[in-house]
């Protein structure tokens, strides 16, 4: 996801333009990033978020990734999840519209039962180009993909999450700072993101047992973010050294909707595993690393990067995300030289013919 310019002025990449209007502007479907928050809060827990460091194309791209190095290890790191459930509520009296992630999903169960059940937290078999990457979470999948020539040797290689549900919170949103409108076929609560990323930024000292350690995650319901026009599915970033994300599960009464159920989850922990503090540090030849962002305007049979897994009943959506190749590795240790996780190759419907930093980053 892109650099937001909420706190510096930096800009967001608008990628697919619709022809609906929301109340403060255009739609566009994006993601963005915010710039990280200087915290000085001596009362934050102490804690370390496991970490570890490599090089695109020698010195000149390094970064910090999530994890434990795949060329020297052979060990699974596990983060803990803290899932934030958000009732997001427009309006106030017999006016008052909410947002709830408690809603019933046509399979029975509530979108946050759905995001605990999705191959985010759950085991699946991925098998891509002919090469089985493992029973495991999707965004595992992904970075055993990326460094593959490593994990065929050191096949123990993992990152996995354990999600810890806490209770829902109830978010009144100022007449200022909310309105509603139909996106992407979505009834859905527009909010500024600084008001809500401050929102965030309050909430998150209160959290029992949440450190830098950990991952602080935000669930919002029918939710889309605005600044300048709608819609933000979603953004990752720090505060010190406490990383955390806000994304949106949309439900359509019909069709797929931009951040259909967990696929701006998928894209947020793609880009918080590879690029977890925001710190500019992540560069490569064709800007940020940022895996989600090059995939996310693909329009076509995968419209918005979106692939289907059905898993407990449900089909959920995960956005393709690209590789290392992608992004100028060398050497490449991706799986079978793939250009993105679901080895796309060619022209993408919406995009053009993929090639290195072809469609930014």
């Amino acid at each position: 996801m892109k650099r937001f310019s909420s706190f510096l002025a930096l800009s967001a990449l608008l990628v697919v333009a619709c022809a609906a209007f929301a109340a403060d502007g255009p739609i566009h479907a994006r993601y963005v990033t915010l710039p990280p928050h200087n915290n000085n809060n001596a009362s934050v827990p102490a804690g370390t978020l496991q970490t570890w460091t490599g090089h695109i194309q020698g010195s000149n791209y390094p970064f910090v990734m999530v994890g434990t190095d795949p060329s020297s290890t052979n060990v699974t790191t596990t983060v803990n999840v803290y899932v934030i459930p958000v009732n997001v509520c427009i309006g106030s009296g017999s006016s008052k519209t909410c947002f709830d992630p408690k809603t019933k999903q046509p399979n029975g169960a509530s979108a946050t039962t759905n995001v605990l059940n999705s191959p985010i937290f759950q085991n699946l078999d991925y098998t891509i180009d002919g090469t089985d990457l493992g029973n495991t979470q999707y965004e595992d999948a992904f970075q055993r993909s990326n460094f593959w020539t490593d994990v065929m040797t050191n096949s123990n290689y993992h990152v996995l999450l354990k999600p810890i549900l806490v209770p829902e919170q109830t978010l009144n949103v100022p007449a200022g700072d909310g309105t509603i409108a139909t996106d992407f076929g979505v009834k859905a609560a527009n909010v500024d993101i600084n008001y809500f990323d401050a929102q965030i930024l309050a909430g998150l000292p209160k959290l029992k047992g949440l450190t830098p350690a950990s991952l602080a995650l935000v669930l919002t319901y029918n939710t889309y973010l605005t600044e300048g026009g709608c819609c933000i599915g979603g953004y990752h970033s720090a505060n010190g050294q406490q990383t955390y994300s806000e994304f949106t599960y949309a439900a359509a009464s019909s069709g797929t909707p931009f951040s259909a159920d967990v696929s701006a989850l998928s894209h947020e922990l793609g880009e918080w595993l590879d690029d977890p503090l925001t710190n500019g540090g992540n560069n490569s030849p064709c800007g940020i690393l940022e895996v989600g962002d090059p995939i996310e305007g693909e329009l076509g049979a995968h419209v918005y990067g979106d692939y289907t897994y059905t898993l407990n009943g449900f089909t959920y959506h995960l956005q393709d995300l690209a590789t290392m190749k992608y992004f100028g590795q060398s050497p490449v240790t991706v799986n079978n030289n793939n250009w993105t996780f679901q080895g796309q190759t060619g022209n993408l419907p919406g995009l053009g013919n993929i090639g290195e930093c072809s469609f930014g980053s």
